[in-house]
C-alpha cells in the first residue's frame, strides 16, 4: 500500500504530531511496510482457530494468601532514622 506525505501529514496533524519535513518520506515508507505486513497477515486462514485473548496459555501467578505474623513494632522501628512515640518520623510534605 502506497501512503503519500501528504497522509503522513494528515495523521501527524491528527494525533497532534509534529514531523520534521525530511523526515516525512522516511515515514511514508515505513508505514506503507507495516501496513503491507498487516495485509499479509489479513491473508493467513483463520478458519477454525478460536479467538484468544493471549497468543500462549496464561495461568494465575499469584501465591496463595497465608497468614504469617507480621513485624512487631519495635522491629519496624529499629531501624528508622527518626520515630516518635512509636511511629516513623518523615519530612512533612505539602
Amino acid at each position: 500500500m502506497e501512503i503519500t506525505a501528504d497522509q503522513v501529514q494528515h495523521v501527524a496533524r491528527l494525533a497532534r504530531l509534529q514531523i520534521a519535513p525530511e523526515a516525512i518520506e522516511k515515514l511514508a515508507s515505513e508505514l506503507a511496510t507495516i501496513l503491507a505486513y498487516v495485509e499479509k497477515l489479513g491473508e493467513v486462514d483463520t478458519q477454525g482457530v478460536p479467538p484468544t485473548s493471549h497468543a500462549i496459555e496464561l495461568i494465575n501467578a499469584f501465591r496463595e494468601d497465608v497468614v504469617h505474623d507480621h513485624l512487631s513494632r519495635e522491629q519496624a522501628l529499629r531501624n528508622a532514622p527518626a520515630q516518635d512515640e512509636g511511629s516513623f518520623v518523615v519530612p512533612k510534605v505539602i
